[in-house]
């Protein structure tokens, strides 16, 4: 990596519509139930949030249909974000970008038993970017190395982080955590003095040092720190494996534990780290995969 309280429930019939599918699964006959096919998202699933983008880097929601507790869903050794109440339960699930086009799944668990839902990823080609940086933040030193390799070890402990999950479908709609121009998209591929590197795992948006980056949902602070890439840099936890990280940052007004409401001030933006110049890495990760925060916002 460069990386309200919930509505009262729902009518059956206004609930199925909110998530926009119905509950298939409970009218399978059992010989099908074992493995079941996800629909393709309709016309209705592009006002949810995140919106449905079966691509490398992409949200998948997958209707799990009702079940009187909620489900685990596990992908890989990852356990899955679960949305809804037992009248129809969804999964919310992070595509990585290092994904294999073609049929993937996910198991259930239910009290019923496991049964694994396959879903399509699509091709999706990401645009590429060329930046210049200090040559000493491309070729590590051994101490800057053996310092890299400690962070990494640390923030990935970080990723997986899994409490319990909060929020109903609807309040995944994100807010932008700071207004300014989107200086470099997710998924870029990018190239540092010539040398090829990871994809970038995040969205950049441009905006002066100091400016205040406020909490796109309720969270909680499970990471402060000050990363030799990454720069000034904290973690949000959303519940659910739901996670979103700010880097670069020039000041820091959290600690760790802190609750945090939509809209709370909570850091700044810097230049601190690999950069070129003043902006706010943002990143959304589900399932401990990088996904493109685009999905999560108007």
């Amino acid at each position: 990596m460069n990386e309200e309280s919930p509505p009262d429930t729902l009518p059956r019939r206004q609930w199925m519509q909110t998530l926009g599918g119905a509950c298939l699964l409970s009218v399978l006959p059992p010989a099908f139930a074992a493995r079941t096919r996800a629909p393709e998202p309709d016309a209705g699933a592009l006002s949810l949030w995140p919106h449905d983008s079966r691509v490398p880097g992409g949200v998948v929601r997958l209707s799990l249909g009702p079940s009187p507790q909620r489900p685990k869903v596990t992908t890989g050794d990852s356990q899955v974000l679960v949305l809804g109440d037992m009248i129809e339960w969804t999964a919310v699930v992070g595509i990585p970008l290092a994904a294999s086009v073609g049929e993937q799944h996910v198991n259930v668990q239910t009290d019923k038993g496991t049964r694994a839902v396959d879903y399509q990823v699509r091709a999706k080609k990401y645009t590429e970017q060329r930046l210049k940086v200090s040559p000493k933040t491309v070729d590590l030193s051994p101490e800057d190395n053996a310092r890299y390799e400690r962070e990494r070890d640390h923030q990935q402990k970080i990723m997986a982080t899994f409490s319990d999950p909060f929020a109903r479908p609807a309040d995944l709609h994100m807010r932008v955590p700071v207004p300014g121009r989107r200086s470099s998209s997710f998924g870029l591929r990018r190239i540092f003095n010539g040398q090829p590197r990871n994809p970038h795992s995040g969205m950049d948006i441009a905006a002066a040092t100091g400016t205040p980056v406020s909490a796109p949902l309720p969270g909680r602070v499970i990471d402060v720190g000050d990363y030799f890439f990454n720069g000034g840099t904290v973690w949000l936890d959303h519940g659910g494996g739901l996670l979103t990280m700010y880097c670069h940052l020039s000041k820091v007004d959290c600690k760790l534990g802190d609750e945090l409401k939509t809209g709370d001030a909570f850091c700044k933006v810097g230049a601190t780290g690999r950069v070129t110049g003043p902006h706010l890495h943002w990143g959304v990760m589900l399932n401990r995969t990088m996904v493109d925060p685009a999905l999560f916002i108007d």
